[in-house]
């Protein structure tokens, strides 16, 4: 009797660890992603050590914005999303072309980074100010800064 149980628990280990295979595609990474310049760039900061889980208060595809949800999710330098390794430039001219800014790998997450830590700095800001009289902490905010996500090596 007792083998029996054993082997039936067996059994559901391996049924559980199979759907667990099968589900790996779709993992989200928990903890930390090292983010670096696309393969050819030379790094002129330290390298980004994105904390991943701190962000799933957050709906996926406010970064992930291509995600439709029912797919592996990519990455952002993957090709034709924010795949240029220089500013885009206007044809015959050193002027950055600002339709296509938002191409280049470095914007991509400048932008979507530090613009929403600034926007949550603002919201927090303003909670604060309405807030005065509780006695409770306020969330905090992602870095805004360079040093704070690219630290001196």
């Amino acid at each position: 009797m007792r083998s029996l149980s054993f082997l039936g628990l067996i059994i559901l280990i391996g049924i559980a660890s199979l759907g667990i295979a099968a589900a790996g595609e779709m993992c989200v990474p928990m903890g930390v992603i090292t983010l670096e310049p696309p393969e050819g760039i030379e790094a002129k900061r330290a390298a980004v050590e994105f904390q991943h889980g701190r962000h799933f208060v957050l709906a996926c595809g406010q970064c992930h914005h291509t995600w439709k949800g029912d797919e592996p999710v990519t990455g952002c330098m993957t090709s034709g999303c924010h795949d240029l390794k220089t500013l885009p430039r206007k044809e015959n001219s050193k002027a950055i072309d600002k339709t296509k800014a938002h191409l280049y790998y470095k914007n991509a997450y400048h932008g979507k980074c530090i613009g929403c830590h600034k926007t949550m700095k603002q919201e927090i800001s303003k909670m604060s100010a309405t807030l005065a009289d509780i006695d409770g902490k306020l969330p905090v905010t992602g870095p805004t800064g360079c040093i704070k996500c690219h630290p001196k090596e």
